[in-house]
């Protein structure tokens, strides 16, 4: 089995890049999760998603919620995060909306075979022990398709 697992905020969600993120997510506001971008053209994300899954992957989103959160916060986020991946039409076939610091691995490893994961957090990556991991500060467009390959 072959397993992409993707991180969202910093990674395909700009989280970012939106005006008073940390403030916001520290006052407990999930707008930012809302209307953060895409950070690439969804379009074309969603097409390589597509067609790695027509290849044999398993396309899974692993993704933290906001660091220090209420369980009522945790579930604006969990909401916020759910509604931006409808949004943007992700195709996965599952989903894992953690505790901030859950280490990514204990999501997927009983799946066995195969994990790429692609995280913008280098402690994150550095930890992974399933496979491979792609740098999400670069471009993972063309890391994407090297997997196609």
């Amino acid at each position: 089995m072959k397993i992409l697992v993707l991180d969202m905020d910093g990674t395909i969600a700009d989280l970012y890049g939106v005006d008073n993120w940390l403030a916001d997510l520290r006052s407990e506001n999930p707008r930012p999760y809302r209307e953060a971008l895409p950070l690439y053209n969804y379009k074309v994300l969603n097409s390589l998603l597509l067609e790695l899954k027509n290849n044999g992957w398993r396309i899974v989103v692993t993704t933290w919620l906001s660091k220090g959160s209420s369980r009522e916060y945790d579930r604006l986020v969990r909401e916020a995060k759910l509604e931006w991946l409808d949004k943007y039409q992700l195709p996965y076939d599952e989903i894992h909306l953690v505790k901030y610091g859950t280490t990514k691995a204990n999501c997927t490893r009983h799946h066995g075979g195969y994990q790429v994961l692609v995280d913008d957090n280098e402690k994150v990556r550095k930890g992974w022990t399933l496979g491979n991991t792609i740098d999400a500060s670069n471009n993972i467009l063309k890391a994407l398709e090297e997997l196609l390959r």
